[in-house]
């Protein structure tokens, strides 16, 4: 079946980076869009950044433009290179593919979605 797989969440200071992977697993044809949500305890859901399979087309929430950067590696793997963390950053983060990614940018229509177990990142002061 058709999955996603996160690593690479874990502790940091303020002012530190972390790398995040996502590997589509079992999919039949590489995702459209492959991307990364996060929430916080007592705050809304929210999508952090996405990258289409073809093109350089990407999305990124405005607090987050400048520090993180997301890719694909091959049609199948994403990453989201975050830096200069700070502690409004920790959250659970979930890669997504397709639909919930295409969404950011309102490009859905037809799209299944998939959502990962979530990676934390917690960024201490």
């Amino acid at each position: 079946q058709a999955r996603l797989v996160e690593s690479g969440g874990g502790s940091v200071q303020a002012g530190g980076s972390l790398r995040l992977s996502c590997v589509a697993a079992g999919f039949a044809v590489s995702p459209y869009c492959m991307g990364w949500f996060r929430q916080a305890p007592g705050k809304e859901r929210e999508g952090v950044a996405g990258i289409y399979n073809f093109g350089e087309r990407t999305y990124y929430t405005d607090s987050v433009k400048g520090r993180f950067t997301i890719s694909r590696g091959n049609g199948n793997t994403a990453y989201l290179e975050m830096n200069d963390l700070n502690p409004e950053d920790t959250a659970m983060y979930y890669c997504v593919a397709d639909k919930p990614c295409a969404e950011l940018e309102g490009y859905a229509e037809g799209l299944a979605s998939y959502w990962g177990q979530g990676t934390q990142v917690t960024v201490s002061s």
